[in-house]
């Protein structure tokens, strides 16, 4: 559907879920991609090359971007909840730290190579961007705020030639939702809102975030594009 030979594309949380979906799609798109996560890695490729980075650790984050030879695209995946504890200060504020400081770090780090390359940003909010969730506060607040930072990033940024825009996922059957999936007493009424009647697919969210970092959407700046089969809509 696109074509991104010669580009590079930088995908935080790019190792594993919806992350990964975006990191294949963008290398089978011809762009260079330098997907990073922590734990396990998959086997890199020529295009699709996988690392470990400590989004949290701003001098980690400085010096990665710094030997990445360009950056076209950067897609801020990495994102982490903890359902039930995040009501704990220390919790809390680690969860912020991964899901939102996390992505403003990478965005400062790599604005002088992106407005170089007059490229774009995608950021991963969610549809908790939109409602509350009670047991996951930190999650919420995060993915709110990923909403508010894509809108003022879109603005403060447009006339570096950068456009920033995101994407909120419903409900996507990836590690993060595992538990939810297993469980058919927390399952059903998730799917009974949804209109299409069924988890969303990690490979269902790539392609519009590769259109949002496209020539199609070069006039598209501080839009969030729901992902969810509808459930925004009931």
């Amino acid at each position: 559907m696109f074509s991104f030979t010669g580009r590079t594309a930088l995908v935080s949380g790019g190792t594993s879920g919806i992350g990964l979906a975006i990191s294949r799609a963008f290398a089978s798109a011809g762009a260079t991609v330098h997907a990073v996560g922590l734990g396990a890695l998959p086997d890199s490729t020529r295009r699709l090359r996988f690392a470990t980075l400590d989004i949290t650790d701003s001098a980690a984050c400085r010096a990665f971007v710094a030997q990445v030879p360009r950056v076209d695209f950067l897609v801020n995946a990495a994102g982490i909840v903890r359902r039930d504890d995040e009501y704990s200060i220390d919790v809390f504020q680690h969860v912020m730290d991964v899901n939102l400081t996390g992505a403003m770090r990478l965005c400062t780090e790599a604005r002088v190579k992106l407005a170089a390359s007059r490229g774009a940003i995608v950021n991963i909010a969610s549809m908790w961007t939109y409602f509350g969730g009670p047991r996951v506060p930190a999650y919420t607040a995060s993915k709110g705020a990923i909403g508010q930072l894509t809108k003022s990033l879109a603005v403060a940024w447009a006339a570096d030639g950068i456009r920033v825009n995101a994407v909120a996922p419903g409900w996507i059957a990836t590690p993060l939702t595992q538990a939810l999936q297993d469980d058919p007493a927390r399952a059903a009424p998730i799917l009974e809102r949804c209109p299409m009647k069924r988890w969303g697919r990690p490979e269902e969210v790539a392609p519009p975030v590769l259109f949002l970092c496209s020539e199609a959407a070069s006039f598209i700046n501080g839009a969030i594009l729901p992902i969810d089969g509808g459930y925004l809509a009931v």
